[in-house]
């Protein structure tokens, strides 16, 4: 780590969306903490105010005026840094923290700031301990002094328990707390976030159960998250521990399995027999990696008890599908199929009550006007298109909850409810229901619009048409690889092309590539090859761009991202408005080529230009992108 005061660092500081926690306003607060900085050459002091880095002063040139301009800084804090002139070294750092501002907000009766400007505390510390400016000890116990609790630094070498016997690790991270020890009754509890009450309510209340008094402790976000990250690759190896003991059973085997596969963000967990071993793998941002082996004699057994959790009929060798209900907060759907070594598994999780992220946090480009422009048309169909795991119903989940409001009747058909969203009328399909039977029932329910979980035949498709003819807005998906094959992929299940003209309003493709690391992303710009292909792509398309001294990031790997240099997935998506001359084309059969040349002199711009945006913002790879849409 570099010295503060140098410009990557600053940049670092600006531009690092993780670093984006304060909201203060125009609250000023700041406060000394002597002996806490480590060496610095260059005798700085440094000031913060919100979430950024608003001035410096050179101690040596006795803070001129020139150096001061007021980023922010209230006149009277700026009047007493200068006031100080000569008090300071260089071992001195100014940090957000200050007594005299929470008790003058409290005496305002600003309750809300005040409980913002302790928030404030703990970010901050976290933002100093990462920059490493500060000895973390002095800053630690500064921290603790000032939020009225106990600071400590939270390594391995002081846990004294097992931190699963008491927290397991989905419930640790959830609340950001972790145990370390046990004194005279007392559970020693680190914290990176000590204002949340329903947090550390919960901690409190589950080591009471356990007949412990909880006492906690302040320590930095990334100490507690690189523990945790330690008691991922721990519960990893205990699978294989535990698949290849004795003494485990069965029951609490794939308890480990699914509940790993849940801690470390996994969308589907593959359970497959192999020669030797059972192999256990989690794909995670649309990668699979491998996870533990189990030893083969406990295979007969595994499978065993994931058919019957699942209600799978136990004696028949072959494909099944089923559901896993047990886990609260997951509806786990689960599919097995015969191969050479046995039947494989694969058990994808969804969440029941997950949180709908708007189109946008998506990566939906545009804004509300381009939204309501092409979506929300009363006589009409939208259909969202994506291969298989591409993110197409988070998208209808959010296109829906942009749409909700009390004045429309929604209702959804789905197989199954993956997200409950207040305020909708959702309908699952059972082993007895079909979308086309249940689509036909909702018609007389008197909806505004309508969404189909996904258009499979001709049938649901024809009651789909029926529906946006008469008057509702219909939202549905199909798999195809962009939205121009939409039409083509509805003309071979049978629609007529005077239906897909008069009715297809708006079709969506879209993908998903993974996230460049926030933590660890390294700066540099454009090379010389990759200024061509993005020039050559964008220029043929009529986008303009300029890449002169543009930066971009490399993926470097961490532990917060498990060494891939990704975090978590974004869209990249193509929205093609049918237009009254892509519809007059539709209507006369003409082909993709003609519609897809008539689209793009109207505007329509192909999934591979808003890739490139995202590349040039800094959001993902151009590798990444190539490896989704395959360009060089």
């Amino acid at each position: 780590m570099g010295k503060f005061g140098q410009g990557p660092q600053q940049s670092s500081l600006r531009k690092n969306s993780d670093m984006n926690w304060i909201k203060l306003c125009s609250v000023t607060i700041i406060c000394l903490i002597s002996g806490a900085c480590r060496e610095n050459e260059d005798d700085k002091i440094i000031a913060f105010v919100g979430d950024s880095l608003v001035a410096r002063w050179d101690l040596q040139n006795s803070f001129p005026t020139r150096r001061t301009e007021n980023y922010g800084v209230s006149k009277s804090r700026l009047d007493y840094i200068q006031s100080q002139e000569g008090r300071f070294t260089g071992k001195d750092v100014i940090v957000i923290l200050g007594t005299n501002d929470v008790k003058h907000l409290q005496d305002s009766e600003e309750e809300e700031y005040a409980e913002k400007y302790v928030e404030a505390v703990e970010k901050l510390g976290d933002i100093l301990y990462e920059l490493d400016v500060c000895d973390p000890n002095v800053l630690i116990s500064a921290m603790g002094d000032v939020l009225g609790t106990k600071g400590i630094l939270l390594t391995n070498s002081i846990i004294k328990i097992n931190i699963n016997e008491y927290l397991s690790t989905d419930i640790a991270r959830k609340n950001q707390a972790v145990p370390f020890d046990i004194e005279n009754g007392k559970i020693k509890v680190c914290f990176s976030n000590t204002i949340d009450n329903d947090q550390m309510n919960e901690i409190r209340l589950l080591l009471l159960n356990k007949g412990l008094v909880m006492e906690p402790y302040i320590t930095f976000a990334q100490q507690i998250e690189k523990i945790l990250k330690s008691l991922d690759g721990e519960v990893s190896s205990e699978i294989t521990k535990a698949g290849n003991s004795n003494s485990t059973t069965t029951t609490e085997l794939v308890d480990s399995i699914i509940k790993t596969g849940i801690e470390k963000r996994a969308s589907d967990i593959h359970i497959e027999p192999q020669e030797k071993d059972v192999r256990i793998r989690y794909r995670i941002d649309g990668e699979l990696y491998q996870a533990a082996t189990i030893k083969k004699d406990k295979q007969s057994q595994l499978i065993g008890r994931l058919k019957a959790i699942s209600n799978m009929h136990q004696e028949k060798q072959e494909a099944q599908d089923g559901r896993i209900l047990i886990y609260d907060d997951y509806n786990i759907r689960v599919s097995s199929q015969p191969n050479v070594y046995g039947e494989k598994f694969v058990l994808r999780l969804l969440k029941k009550n997950a949180d709908v992220r708007s189109i946008f946090e998506l990566g939906y480009p545009g804004n509300d006007e381009a939204v309501r422009k092409s979506f929300n048309k009363k006589n009409s169909i939208t259909i969202i298109a994506a291969p298989t795991g591409e993110g197409k119903t988070t998208t209808l989940y959010s296109l829906i909850d942009y749409l909700n409001s009390p004045e429309i009747n929604i209702t959804t058909i789905e197989d199954p409810v993956e997200i409950r969203i207040p305020g909708l009328n959702q309908i699952e399909i059972g082993p007895k229901a079909t979308f086309s039977g249940s689509l036909r029932t909702v018609l007389r329910q008197d909806p505004d619009i309508i969404l189909v979980g996904e258009i499979r035949d001709l049938e649901t498709a024809e009651i789909a048409v029926q529906a946006g003819q008469t008057g509702h807005y219909v939202l549905s998906t199909i798999h195809t690889l962009d939205s121009i094959e939409v039409i083509n992929r509805l003309r071979k299940i049978g629609v007529s092309d005077y239906d897909i003209g008069s009715i297809l309003a708006t079709a969506v493709s879209q993908r998903l590539v993974r996230k460049i690391c926030p933590k660890c992303k390294r700066e540099r710009e454009f090379n010389k090859e990759e200024k061509e292909i993005i020039t050559k792509i964008m220029e043929k398309y009529g986008e303009k761009v300029d890449l002169e001294g543009q930066k971009t990031y490399d993926a470097v790997g961490c532990d917060y991202c498990n060494n891939t240099g990704f975090h978590s997935r974004i869209g990249i998506f193509e929205t093609l408005d049918v237009t009254d001359e892509i519809r007059e084309l539709i209507v006369r059969g003409a082909s993709s080529m003609e519609i897809r040349q008539k689209a793009l002199e109207t505007g329509y711009r192909p999934l591979v230009v808003d890739g490139i945006k995202k590349v040039i913002e800094g959001v993902t790879t151009l590798e990444e992108l190539n490896k989704k849409i395959l360009m060089y």
